[in-house]
């Protein structure tokens, strides 16, 4: 077949929110939900109070809200760089998105019931919701593993310094869905075996390293793309956001050191 009838690889618009796309405005308003969810229940904890820590508190619907609110976000707009299927990208978006609301909706449903969401086996009901979210980490584990791979098995498009800060964002973001199940796997043995209060204080030391591991698929493409509507030099740019990822890189290391000195 002639070149020229073959189709041009898909360019990402300069700006990261023109040309959306359906399925990618709806990714985006359920990201902006949840992270309005996240904001609301931080009303509801300054006027209801309670503890911030814990395994019953506000926090979780508050954290997972924003957090899940923005990785959901980003992760749409990032994987418009990636070289895949248009259509495989939509489906997994989809899938994400809905597993997004289903997390984030479990761990609030929780919240307003007073009883932990995860590794909570006291009563059928609460081990279904459990379960369910269980299950839905590893969903959300596998489609990001896809995505991730697919971003190092072809270079991302995107302007200088877009493939190195996507690939290190997913490597980065592997990181923190590592950090998640073994969080979960340790809370789970430690149910099994009746140690439920041990299991909540079992998750402290992983927290930070999850925590700062989950955004550099944020952090670190939207970097690239500010430092593209500046005149550095192509060089500069490129150099600044791999000074970015290493300092990127160096926090979660320490995240790392921290949850093995506390490790108990």
């Amino acid at each position: 077949m002639s070149s020229s009838l073959k189709s041009p690889p898909r360019r990402p618009p300069a700006n990261p929110l023109s040309g959306v796309r359906p399925a990618e405005r709806l990714c985006h308003t359920t990201g902006a939900l949840l992270v309005l969810s996240g904001l609301v229940h931080l009303v509801v904890f300054a006027v209801d109070g309670g503890p911030w820590y814990g395994p019953v508190s506000w926090r979780k619907p508050v954290t997972f809200g924003l957090s899940f609110g923005l990785t959901l976000i980003a992760v749409t707009w990032v994987t418009s760089y990636l070289r895949i299927g248009e259509r495989l990208r939509t489906v997994l978006l989809l899938v994400f998105a809905a597993d997004c609301v289903v997390e984030v909706g479990g761990i609030t449903l929780q919240a307003w019931r007073r009883v932990p969401s995860h590794l909570d086996m006291e009563t059928p009901f609460d081990t279904a919701v459990s379960m369910t979210l269980a299950v839905g980490g590893g969903v959300l584990a596998v489609l990001l593993t896809v995505f991730a791979v697919a971003s190092f098995r072809r270079r991302p498009a995107g302007p200088v310094g877009m493939a190195l800060a996507v690939r290190s964002g997913f490597a980065v973001l592997l990181v923190a869905l590592v950090s998640g199940a073994a969080m979960i796997a340790r809370g789970v043995v430690l149910v099994r075996t009746g140690h439920q209060e041990a299991a909540y204080e079992s998750t402290a030391p992983l927290k930070p390293l999850h925590g700062v591991s989950l955004h550099a698929v944020l952090v670190l493409p939207a970097l690239a793309w500010l430092l593209s509507r500046t005149s550095w030099s192509e060089q500069v740019r490129w150099r600044t956001v791999a000074v970015a990822a290493g300092c990127y890189a160096a926090a979660v290391a320490a995240a790392g050191v921290w949850a093995v000195l506390t490790y108990r």
